[in-house]
């Protein structure tokens, strides 16, 4: 049976199952960071067949904001929940999720390290 995660939004109106998870990863890129306000944040996709909207606000709101994506969040309270891209891949963002010890949130990569701040590259190092 595949491992189940779940999780949500702030105010709980935007929820969601999702299975078969992708390695999860990290990205420092410009849009990440402008989407979610953190420096680095840590994806774990799936295909969109795996995820279910189970709140009683359906599916989360979408900005464009690429070519081949569309940032997702609640309309109600701006949490940012992830993407959802042209592929049809949803990536959902790992603070969101009800799970935060599931061995499947630890990141195996990094994108765009070149965006990383100086004093995280010290830190990490």
């Amino acid at each position: 049976m595949p491992v189940t995660l779940s999780g949500g939004c702030l105010c709980g109106a935007i929820r969601f199952t999702a299975q078969r998870p992708t390695p999860a990863h990290t990205c420092s890129c410009a849009i990440c960071q402008k989407h979610t306000g953190g420096q680095t944040l840590t994806w774990i996709e799936f295909a969109a067949e795996d995820v279910c909207w189970t709140g009683e606000g359906g599916a989360p709101a979408t900005y464009r904001s690429s070519e081949t994506s569309c940032r997702a969040f609640c309309p109600r309270c701006g949490s940012s929940l992830g993407a959802i891209d042209d592929e049809p891949r949803i990536a959902l963002l790992t603070g969101v999720i009800d799970q935060p010890g599931a061995a499947d949130l630890q990141p195996v990569s990094h994108s765009f390290t070149d965006g990383k701040p100086d004093w995280w590259r010290k830190l990490c190092s």
